[in-house]
């Protein structure tokens, strides 16, 4: 194959948008992006194009793309997320081991760069019928170290939803911008012991979550304390290029968490409930959600007490950075 190397650059983002689509259609991801995606995502501040991204170009066709993330120390390890992908028509020939070795090496210098002296770790991540993807991973010295649901709830049956009853002592409200700084601060302190978490800090905010173009804070929640404290929240997003791909409208349920001190009481089925409610009534069609299957907070079994019902499944593999 005559296949060029490069990074993206935004001049690009048509072509990864295109390719992207064609990913998703062959190995059903459920994920869709329009240009304004792409276009956020390139403007990340903590994303270097000319060195965190690779594009693999026949002629004038993007067959392959691969990113790095800027790596998050989880319990001493530096861990890399990436994202990438090759074109369905171009796989079997060697570009996913190449887009691979790739990212190997720009973790490796990257891990230099930030903590030599710390462990590293790299991920690869997909849906779990992803099969081409899980022999590359074996190939390559991963293995899966985490499995999540996609869930979702119908919203347009007539099926009654639960009530949005706060528990004692906690007043639960839409979210306001006066309350964007203390759900940061509520966020890292409710996922310090989730896996393979690491504190948003105001960057990655404002990136990422409530600065988002995908927010919806009208369908999203705190729950207060006695003294206007965040005790839990619910934020949640709506992604257009999902609606125009598959003509169904999402309420997506992108994170919840409740401070230690106010779980095991009903934080989070209050939250559900009151965001379920008024998803309905702004005509959404359906709520969705992602859950790891190990989750140390119960999380599934209540999702699934409130109607949710899992979708796909998908896989996170880890392996070493290499020499």
């Amino acid at each position: 194959m005559d296949i060029a190397f490069r990074p993206l650059e935004t001049a690009d983002i048509p072509a990864l948008a295109a390719l992207r689509e064609e990913v998703e259609r062959t190995d059903r991801t459920g994920i869709h992006y329009d240009l304004a995606d792409i276009r956020e995502e390139f403007t990340d501040p903590k994303l270097d194009l000319a060195r965190d991204t690779l594009g693999a170009w026949q002629g004038t066709r993007l067959v392959a793309y691969a990113l790095v993330y800027e790596p998050e120390t989880v319990r001493g390890v530096l861990r890399f997320d990436t994202d990438g992908a090759v074109d369905p028509a171009y796989r079997r020939r060697g570009l996913g081991t190449e887009i691979v070795d790739w990212m190997r090496t720009r973790a490796r210098a990257r891990h230099a760069e930030r903590a030599p002296e710390a462990p590293g770790e790299l991920h690869l991540g997909g849906v779990s019928t992803n099969t081409g993807l899980a022999a590359l991973a074996e190939r390559a010295g991963f293995a899966p170290c985490r499995y999540w649901f996609t869930m979702s709830r119908d919203l347009r049956t007539a099926a009654p939803l639960p009530e949005a009853t706060a528990p004692a002592g906690l007043r639960l409200a839409p979210f306001a911008w006066e309350h964007d700084e203390a759900v940061r601060l509520a966020h890292n302190e409710a996922f310090l012991d989730h896996w393979d978490f690491a504190e948003a800090d105001e960057a990655d905010w404002r990136t990422w979550n409530t600065g988002s173009r995908s927010f919806r804070a009208d369908v999203s929640a705190v729950l207060l304390d006695a003294g206007d404290h965040v005790a839990a929240y619910l934020l949640a997003d709506e992604y257009a290029a999902d609606t125009a791909a598959t003509g169904v409208r999402t309420c997506t349920v992108a994170h919840l968490g409740t401070r230690r001190a106010h779980r095991g009481k009903g934080a989070a089925r209050a939250l559900l409930a009151h965001t379920l409610r008024a998803a309905r009534e702004q005509g959404y069609d359906r709520a969705e959600l992602v859950v790891d299957t190990a989750n140390p907070t119960g999380a599934l079994g209540i999702y699934e007490g409130l109607g949710f019902v899992s979708e796909r499944t998908l896989v996170t593999y880890a392996g070493p950075l290499g020499a």
